[in-house]
């Protein structure tokens, strides 16, 4: 019997920047972590001191490399950017507000039905998927027993946790990525398998008072916080698109 070979992926989804939770930024570039997203990734590159990587992929966005340069170094790797990795095209909807995209028709599709979407001038969800999955593949069939990690978008992550559990596409929303977080898969060997969703290495404490709060009101709380300045300890968990 040949041997199983898996690969482990581990999803990163970017730091926080002073526009989360306030803008649909999409690939706009110039988006940088802010102190909070810094702190981030400092911590992200401690709460894998006992994984040994094989190698390290990014978007090619600057939130994204930043988020994974202290975790790259620390682990003696480069970081390879991959555009299909990339955000989401908004399209006409790039740079503009959350709170402006809420109150047009087409939002609701977004929310309820993204599988029939476009962005006006932009990507399709199903486009996304495509290609962000074809990416992943081909990072498993490269590195056959590695531990990679990945580091993309909100979005790009719950797509590929839909896919590989097998949820509709229509559905991929439900799945909560927050700023840092790390999400785990295998690939390979009898098909995928999920077997960690979300971490942000903060135990239960996010299941306090803002940890059950609905997506808009994580989002407002966030854009609160952010023209406030970094707060002594994060709470907020912004399900937001970037």
């Amino acid at each position: 019997m040949l041997p199983v070979r898996m690969t482990t992926i581990f999803l990163i989804r970017h730091g926080l920047t002073a526009a989360t939770g306030s803008r649909l930024y999409g690939r706009a570039e110039g988006f940088h972590l802010d102190e909070r997203g810094r702190a981030q990734a400092d911590q992200l590159a401690a709460r894998f001191a006992s994984v040994r990587l094989t190698a390290v992929y990014s978007s090619p966005l600057e939130r994204c490399l930043e988020t994974v340069e202290p975790l790259a170094a620390a682990q003696r790797l480069s970081v390879v950017r991959r555009p299909e990795l990339i955000e989401m095209d908004a399209g006409a909807w790039t740079g503009r507000t959350l709170a402006s995209r809420r109150r047009t028709r087409l939002w609701r599709d977004v929310v309820r039905a993204p599988s029939t979407l476009r962005f006006p001038g932009g990507e399709s969800f199903a486009e996304a998927r495509a290609r962000v999955m074809a990416e992943v593949e081909r990072i498993a069939r490269r590195h056959r027993r590695g531990r990679i990690a990945v580091a993309t978008h909100g979005d790009i992550v719950r797509i590929v946790l839909a896919d590989l559990t097998g949820t509709p596409l229509d559905s991929f929303q439900r799945i909560v990525i927050d700023p840092a977080s790390v999400s785990v898969v295998h690939i390979g060997g009898d098909g995928p398998h999920v077997f960690l969703v979300n971490d942000t290495g903060g135990g239960l404490e996010r299941f306090g008072p803002w940890g059950t709060a609905t997506p808009r009101e994580a989002a407002t709380r966030a854009t609160r916080l952010s023209r406030r300045g970094p707060p002594a300890r994060r709470r907020d968990h912004p399900n937001l698109r970037g």
